[in-house]
C-alpha cells in the first residue's frame, strides 16, 4: 500500500488491523507495519507481543506469522469482514436452496448470518443459536423462530452447552446450515471449542440434510474438535475460489460441493458428453 494509516488509530484498533492483515497474508515484517501504520516499530514489536499473547501470531525474526495452531480461533469481529464477498456468496446459494414451509437450523456464525441476510419473504420454521440472526431474522413476520438458549461464548457469539443441546434434540428438522473452522477429508469436520462442537453435533443429528457452509480457506485444514465426519454430511457450499481438485476429491467420495459458477461449468460441458460431477442445482 502507498498510503500509511493514520498514527491517531488507538492501540486496540490497530492491533485488530495487525491482526486481519495477517490472517490474510498470513505473515508481514516489522518494517512493513511500521511504514503501513505510521509509528515505530518498537509499538509495532508491543502489538506484535500482545497479539503473540492472544495466540493469534507467531513472532519471527523481525516479523510475525499466522498462528495455525488447532486451538485457536478469532472472535466474530475479527473474522466478520474476512472473506466477506464469499461469505455473502455462499449466503444466497444457502438462502436458495431453503424452501417455503422448510424448518432448518441455522448455526451460529459469520456465514450463516449471510444466509439469515438472504431470507425474505418466506415462510420458514428457523432454529438458531445465534443471538445476532435471531435479531435478524426478528424482522420477518412469515418466519416462526426459536432461539435455542443457553450459555454464550463471547468469541463466537454462540449459544451452547447443556441447555442449547436439549432444545435442538427436540426437534426434528428439514436442513441445518452449519458454520466450521476447518474441513479436512481424513478428519471431517472441526472447530477449536469441545463446548461448541457438541452442540454443532447436536445439529447434524436432528436434520435431514446437513449443509456445511464455508469459504474455500477452510478446506485442508485441522482444529482441535471434531463434530461430524465428512460422510455424514449431505453437501459444502462454498465460494468459487475453491480448487477444482479439491472439488474432485471430495465429488468422487459422492460428497456434492456447491457454489458460484460452478454450474454453468456443469452445463457447458462439450458435445453432450456425461461429466463425472453431479448436478448442483445451485
Amino acid at each position: 500500500m502507498n498510503m500509511s494509516i493514520s498514527d491517531r488509530m488507538f492501540g486496540e484498533e490497530r492491533r485488530l488491523k495487525i491482526a486481519e492483515i495477517i490472517s490474510k497474508d498470513k505473515s508481514i515484517s516489522v518494517s512493513e507495519l511500521s511504514k503501513l501504520f505510521n509509528v515505530s516499530e518498537s509499538t509495532i514489536r508491543r502489538d506484535l507481543h500482545v497479539l503473540e499473547e492472544k495466540g493469534f501470531i507467531q513472532r519471527t525474526h523481525g516479523g510475525a506469522i499466522l498462528n495455525v495452531g488447532t486451538h485457536y480461533e478469532p472472535a466474530f469481529f475479527e473474522k466478520e469482514d474476512v472473506e466477506l464477498e464469499a461469505k455473502r456468496k455462499i449466503g444466497k446459494i444457502a438462502a436458495s436452496m431453503i424452501e417455503e414451509g422448510d424448518s432448518i437450523i441455522l448455526d451460529a456464525g459469520t456465514t450463516t448470518l449471510e444466509i439469515a441476510r438472504n431470507l425474505k419473504n418466506t415462510k420458514l420454521t428457523v432454529v438458531t443459536n445465534s443471538p445476532l440472526i435471531a435479531i435478524e431474522l426478528s424482522k420477518h413476520e412469515d418466519i416462526e423462530l426459536i432461539v435455542t438458549g443457553g450459555i454464550q461464548r463471547w468469541r463466537t457469539k454462540a449459544l451452547v452447552g447443556p441447555i442449547a443441546e436439549m432444545v435442538i434434540k427436540q426437534f426434528k428438522v428439514d436442513k441445518a446450515f452449519i458454520g466450521t473452522n476447518a474441513i479436512s477429508f481424513e478428519d471431517g469436520l472441526m472447530t477449536p471449542d469441545l463446548i461448541e462442537a457438541n452442540t454443532k453435533k447436536a445439529m447434524c443429528d436432528v436434520a435431514s440434510e446437513v449443509y456445511i457452509v464455508a469459504d474455500h480457506t477452510k478446506f485442508g485444514k485441522k482444529s482441535f474438535v471434531k463434530f461430524a465426519d465428512i460422510k455424514d454430511i449431505t453437501a459444502i457450499i462454498t465460494d468459487d475460489e475453491i480448487d477444482y481438485e479439491i472439488v474432485r476429491k471430495y465429488e468422487q467420495a459422492n460428497i456434492d460441493i456447491l457454489s458460484f459458477g460452478r454450474d454453468e461449468d456443469d452445463d457447458n460441458d462439450s458435445n453432450g458428453e456425461s461429466s463425472d460431477r453431479q448436478d448442483n442445482n445451485c
